[in-house]
This record gives C-alpha cells, sequence and structure tokens, in this order.
C-alpha cells in the first residue's frame, strides 16, 4: 500500500514576547499564525468501512488540533517562564489565557512545541510528517519528523 501525506490549516491568534531580545520583539506583541499539519500514513484499506481510503479522517485531525493546539494557543499570550515572578503576576492580571514555556517563543520553539504536543495524540497507525508554521505572510518555521529522529 501506497504511503500518503496529507495536511490540513488551521488558524489562530496569538501574542508573545522574547525574553530580553535585542530588538522590538522584546515587546509584548501579537500575530495571525497560520499552521500546516502533515501527516503521513497508509490509506485504510477496509472496502466497507466509510473510511475506507482516507489515512486519517481530516474532521479528526481538525479535532486534534483544534483540542491540543488552537483553543489552548487562540487569544493567548505566551511568555518565556525566565520573566519575573512579579511580571508575570502582572499579566496574570490582564489576561487568563497567559501560557508560560521554558523556552524563548521564537517561531522555531513554538513549532517544535506543537510537534511534541501532537505526537502524543495522534493514532498510532499515522504519524506526523512536518508542521510548518506561518508568523507572518512571508515568515515561517518547519518541522519534519526526519529531522529529529
Amino acid at each position: 500500500m501506497p504511503k500518503i501525506r496529507v495536511t490540513k490549516r488551521f488558524h489562530f491568534e496569538m501574542a508573545h514576547t522574547l525574553y530580553e531580545y535585542d530588538g522590538l520583539c522584546r515587546n509584548i506583541h501579537g500575530h495571525s499564525y497560520n499552521l500546516e499539519v502533515t501527516l503521513l500514513g497508509e490509506p485504510k484499506k477496509q472496502p466497507e468501512h466509510p473510511k475506507d481510503g482516507m489515512v486519517l479522517d481530516f474532521a479528526d485531525l481538525k479535532n486534534i488540533v483544534k483540542i491540543q493546539i488552537v483553543n489552548r494557543f487562540d487569544h493567548a499570550l505566551m511568555v518565556n517562564e525566565l520573566v519575573s515572578g512579579e511580571q508575570i503576576e502582572l499579566l496574570q492580571k490582564t489576561t487568563d489565557r497567559l501560557i508560560l514555556v521554558g523556552f524563548q517563543p521564537t517561531t522555531e520553539n513554538i513549532v517544535a512545541y506543537i510537534a511534541e504536543i501532537l505526537q502524543q495524540h495522534l493514532p498510532s497507525d499515522v504519524s506526523l510528517f512536518s508542521i510548518r508554521l506561518y508568523e507572518t505572510v512571508t515568515a515561517f518555521a518547519e518541522w519534519f519528523a526526519s529531522d529529529n529522529q
């Protein structure tokens, strides 16, 4: 059976700040993120089954990504946990959607974080092939499973 890649696109709005960065991105700012998730697998070969010929039902992929990523990240503020406790307390007074992470929240690190999360929630008969995360219309970071084995 042939291996097939399937991709679904998602969108979310999220703010972040880069801890002690030497440019404008040290300020809290937001992006309209576009996310492409590509899975690899063999289409089901079950002629009597309604999902015959599918690697994974796009509705199932949508549910996984919406629950694990979009619903958590959309309209949130992602901040490096190195930010002072006093600043974190102030931020918590302005939002209930604060995501503290143990890394600098660059697009490169966020795409790797998304891959880590999604790999834990995919069915065993498909694998995460790649993720592309657009921070702007012209700038994105990519994660490929083959580069991370």
